[in-house]
């Protein structure tokens, strides 16, 4: 059975830096298209990034593009979602998403709708 259990959230200053992990035991995530969302109180679920199965090409948002990385690290079958430069505007509970069967297509990160599996989330705080 997948499990997903994501780490690294927190409380940081504007301008700082956190790093999130999603760790997932029961699949391998070279298979798999991973995917960060940003869930807040009266918002659709909001995609972040995601890294594509084999090649691991990444995909950002608009809103994070330049300031956040996704990495994958096979070996411990993690994905890692460096943020920097955080603004008050990216609090919110982080979620990862994994999914086998889906594709990214266009250079689109998949929708939430179309992951079947969820971590329970993490919550990031940006405020001084």
């Amino acid at each position: 059975q997948l499990q997903i259990v994501e780490s690294g959230g927190g409380l940081v200053q504007p301008g700082g830096s956190l790093t999130l992990a999603c760790t997932v035991s029961g699949t391998d995530l070279d298979y798999a298209v991973i995917g960060w969302f940003r869930q807040t109180p009266g918002k659709e679920r909001e995609g972040v990034s995601c890294i594509d199965k084999i090649d691991g090409y990444a995909h950002y948002s608009e809103s994070v593009q330049g300031r956040f990385t996704i990495s994958r690290d096979s070996a411990k079958n993690t994905v890692y979602l460096q943020m920097n430069n955080l603004k008050p505007e990216d609090s919110g509970v982080y979620l990862c998403a994994v999914e086998r069967r889906v594709v990214i297509m266009f250079n689109t990160c998949p929708r939430a709708y179309q992951y079947d599996n969820w971590g329970q989330g993490v919550q990031v705080t940006v405020s001084s």
